[in-house]
């Protein structure tokens, strides 16, 4: 079983509607335009243009309208890590995310999300994807409804205990390691006693490194864990966790701009350096310290810059 989900013009959906006209069936869900059932496959056309094919014959059908086989193939292809059951697009699944590793100011953030297998399609029709093909502005407004649809946890590493337990020597492995431990054991403990069918971690560490990383913990999430890259392309509920981490750090890095008087860049570039710069000169290296992921090169690139401008 699986599913595909076009975006097609006005035109094409209507040709679509006509196309599967005896097979029509009623459906009362939000933004729905028609809906059709087939023996094998389930066909969706919403308001937004997009027509969402669901079932063993969802891959058939889409290539009717546009899409190939091919493609799809490809794209699952390029992921690395755990093999998924069959149809797991469709199945209940928790899934784990994080944002701001790579970036020298603003937290680092991780977020679980449970999607059941019942709103599978409202959050595909919310338009969740990859957050890689997302801006920023767009995710800020798909988050509210996610976390009003959504069992969720979000947490948010600030970068003075960054620094304190990087310090220890503590790799972002490790770090990424525990909070997706305990972001997945809170939305655990929220949804009990339902159970997900499955748990999907987005991978930065191959499972052995991972559970060596979190050995020390109380309670360890284990049990039908899988790991895969680019997994927000495998299943809705990483996408919509890799949103909500992607938000919790926009939030912060917004905070960080007010407290500080600059507009502060995300990534590691050469303008983070010169807002850095700014910063120490302005406000001294303890504050710069206390908002940035310190072991960075930037902040050695800062405090050559300040220098310059001093002289």
């Amino acid at each position: 079983m699986s599913n595909e989900v076009l975006l097609l013009t006005t035109t094409q959906i209507k040709n679509v509607m006509s196309y599967y006209a005896t097979s029509k069936i009623e459906r009362n869900a939000p933004g729905v335009i028609f809906a059709a059932k087939l023996s094998d496959t389930s066909i969706t056309a919403y308001k937004s243009g997009k027509v969402l094919f669901q079932g063993g014959g969802a891959t058939r059908e889409a290539m009717r309208w546009g899409t190939t086989q091919e493609k799809t193939a490809k794209k699952i292809s390029s992921a690395k890590g755990d093999t998924l059951p069959e149809g797991f697009a469709l199945k209940s699944v928790l899934g784990s995310d994080e944002t701001g590793t790579g970036d020298f100011f603003g937290p680092m953030t991780v977020a679980a999300c449970y999607v059941p297998a019942d709103k599978v399609e409202l959050i595909q029709f919310l338009g969740v994807k990859d957050s890689k093909m997302l801006t920023d502005d767009l995710m800020r407004k798909i988050a509210p409804d996610l976390k009003k649809s959504l069992t969720y946890s979000i947490l948010i590493l600030g970068n003075e205990k960054y620094n304190t337990v990087q310090a220890k020597g503590w790799s972002q492995g490790k770090i990424k390691a525990l909070l997706h431990n305990q972001a997945l054991k809170h939305v655990l403990t929220k949804i009990a006693p339902e159970k997900p069918e499955f748990i999907l971690i987005d991978q930065f560490a191959e499972r052995g490194i991972y559970y060596n990383h979190v050995k020390a913990e109380k309670e360890i999430i284990r049990e039908n864990v899988l790991f895969s890259t680019k997994a927000e392309q495998l299943h809705v509920s990483v996408a919509a966790a890799s949103i909500l981490a992607r938000v919790a750090f926009l939030e912060e890095m917004d905070k960080l701009s007010l407290k500080t008087g600059f507009t502060i860049p995300k990534g590691a570039s050469s303008k983070v350096d010169e807002i850095a710069a700014k910063i120490l000169l302005d406000k001294g290296e303890e504050e710069l310290k206390s908002i940035t992921k310190w072991h960075f090169a930037n902040s050695q690139k800062a405090m050559a810059l300040a220098q310059k401008k001093k002289r």
